[in-house]
């Protein structure tokens, strides 16, 4: 017994087949107040799995403080590369 049939619309990124990929970015609200819609869902989605529950753990802290370490180093790999080099004698 198959599923019912979902518009194109409706489907999650991760339910949408490749061929039917740019359907789905068209189908998207790529106005300001819906890419700012996006993310306040997509944070309000991270707060509620991770940092509001009952028995929480520190994986949602963990996620965060990895992320501000790897782009803190991608901010400062310019400089972390030209220190390789220098010689300290």
């Amino acid at each position: 017994m198959a599923g019912k049939e979902v518009s194109i619309a409706a489907k999650a990124l991760r339910d949408v087949k490749l061929g039917e990929l740019g359907a789905w970015f068209g189908s998207r609200d790529m106005s300001p107040k819906g890419i700012i819609s996006a993310i306040c869902r997509g944070r309000d989605r991270y707060l509620n799995k991770y940092i509001y529950v009952k028995k929480g753990g520190i994986g949602g802290i963990a996620m965060i403080l990895t992320g501000y370490v790897a782009l803190s180093y991608v901010w400062e790999y310019d400089h972390i590369k030209h220190d390789r080099w220098r010689k300290y004698h």
